[in-house]
C-alpha cells in the first residue's frame, strides 16, 4: 500500500449526511454541501482530456486514469460503474481534512457512527478550518488527535466518484493503488468493521498493482515498487511494534504519570527506530510527514485500521489459488459471519 492511500480516505462521513440530513446537526449538513459540491465540478474524463484547453499533464494523468479505471474492471473483477470516469478540480490541495482521535492511555481510535454505514474511527470535514477548531475540542478533553489532509474521495459506489486534481501529483502506480483500494470499497463494505474493510481493499490494491505493472511489462518499476513496500512494511512494523508496547502499558495499571513516561520513552524509541532506518535508505522513507509533528496514540490507531488484518487476507488469497473471483467469494463468506468469527478468521496470526 502506498503512502498515499493510508491518508487518502474519506468514506462514510459525507455520504451519510447527504443521505441523512434530515436528521439535523452541523456537521451533517456541512458534509452534505460539500458532497454537493463536489460532485457539482464533474466532468467526463474523455471531455477533459479532449478540451483544448487542458494542460498536457494533466491530459497525460487522465489518459493514465483511464486506461487504470479498465484494467480494475477487466483484470481484478472490480465494480464497472461511473466511479472515476470523472474529473473535478475543487481549487483545493485536499479535498477533505480528516481527524482520528484515541484516549490519552489508549492506541485504539474513537469511533464515530452514522447511519448506514456504521461506525468509522475517523470524522472528515470539508473545511480545513472546521476539522482543526473540531480536533481542537478533542485535545481540549485530553484525547490524542492527528487531523491529515485527504487527497482522495469515496462514497462506497453510492455516487460516481470523480478522479480530483487533488490526485494528479501522483505517480501512475499511485493513482493505480488508489483506484483499486476505493473500487474494493464498492466491491464489499462491511458496516462497523474498518479493519476487515480496509486491510480487504489494501489487499486487493497491492495485489492489483502487481498484476497491472506485469500486465505491462514494466518489470524495472515492480522491483522499484516491490523495494519501496519493503521500505512501508518495515515502518509500520516498527508502529504497530509500538502500538504493542503501549497496548500493554495502558492495561498494566502503574500511576498515570508513570504511564505518561512510559509513553515518552516508546515515542522517542519509535523515532530512534525509524531514522536508523531512514538514513539507510538515503534520507527518505514513507510517513515522513508523520515523523516530523507530535506522533501520538492516533497516528498508531490508523496504522492498526488498515495492517492488522491483511495478513488473513492474503491467507485467502493464497487459499483461492491467486483466482480473484474465488477470493472475492470467500471474503464475502467471511463478511456474512458474526464480528468475532470474522475477526478470528482473517485476523489472527494463523
Amino acid at each position: 500500500m502506498n503512502t498515499s492511500s493510508i491518508a487518502a480516505t474519506i468514506r462514510a462521513a459525507s455520504l451519510v449526511a447527504l443521505i441523512a440530513a434530515s436528521s439535523g446537526g452541523c456537521y451533517l449538513l456541512q458534509s452534505a454541501q460539500g458532497q454537493l459540491a463536489l460532485m457539482s465540478k464533474r466532468e467526463p474524463i474523455d471531455r477533459v482530456i479532449g478540451q483544448a484547453s487542458t494542460p498536457p499533464a494533466l491530459r497525460a494523468r487522465l489518459e493514465a486514469v483511464s486506461s487504470i479505471r479498465d484494467f480494475a474492471s477487466r483484470d481484478l473483477g472490480l465494480p464497472d460503474n461511473g466511479s472515476y470516469r470523472s474529473y473535478a478540480d475543487v481549487g483545493r490541495r485536499y479535498v477533505v481534512w480528516n481527524v482520528v482521535a484515541a484516549p490519552e492511555f489508549s492506541v485504539d481510535a474513537k469511533e464515530w457512527c452514522y447511519p448506514i454505514v456504521g461506525c468509522v474511527a475517523y470524522r472528515g470535514y470539508f473545511v480545513e478550518g472546521r476539522a482543526r477548531r473540531f480536533a481542537a475540542g478533542l485535545r481540549a478533553k485530553g484525547l490524542d488527535v492527528m487531523v491529515g489532509g485527504v487527497a482522495a474521495y469515496s462514497t462506497l459506489g453510492h455516487f460516481n466518484d470523480p478522479v480530483l486534481n487533488t490526485m494528479m501529483g501522483w505517480n501512475d502506480v499511485e493513482l493505480a493503488a488508489i483506484i483499486f483500494h476505493e473500487l474494493t470499497h464498492q466491491l464489499l463494505y462491511v458496516p462497523n468493521d474498518s479493519s476487515f474493510n480496509e486491510a480487504l481493499a489494501t489487499t486487493v490494491e497491492e495485489e492489483g498493482v502487481r498484476r497491472w505493472l506485469r500486465a505491462q511489462g514494466r518489470d524495472a518499476d515492480l522491483a522499484i515498487h516491490l523495494v519501496q513496500q519493503d521500505h512501508y512494511a518495515k515502518v509500520v512494523a516498527l508502529l504497530t511494534a509500538t502500538r504493542a508496547e503501549l497496548r500493554a502499558v495502558y492495561a498494566s495499571g502503574i500511576a498515570p504519570e508513570s504511564m505518561r513516561e512510559k509513553k515518552r520513552a516508546a515515542f522517542a524509541a519509535l523515532r530512534s527506530s525509524y531514522a536508523l532506518l531512514r538514513s539507510g535508505w538515503g534520507g527518505h522513507a514513507p510517513f515522513e510527514s508523520w515523523f516530523d509533528e507530535d506522533l501520538n496514540n492516533a497516528h498508531l490507531a490508523s496504522v492498526a485500521t488498515y495492517f492488522t488484518c491483511v495478513p488473513g487476507f492474503e491467507r485467502e488469497l493464497s487459499a483461492a489459488g491467486g483466482d480473484l473471483t474465488a477470493f472475492y467469494a470467500r471474503v464475502r463468506a467471511l463478511a456474512k459471519l458474526d464480528q468475532e468469527k470474522r475477526d478470528a478468521a482473517v485476523c489472527g496470526s494463523s
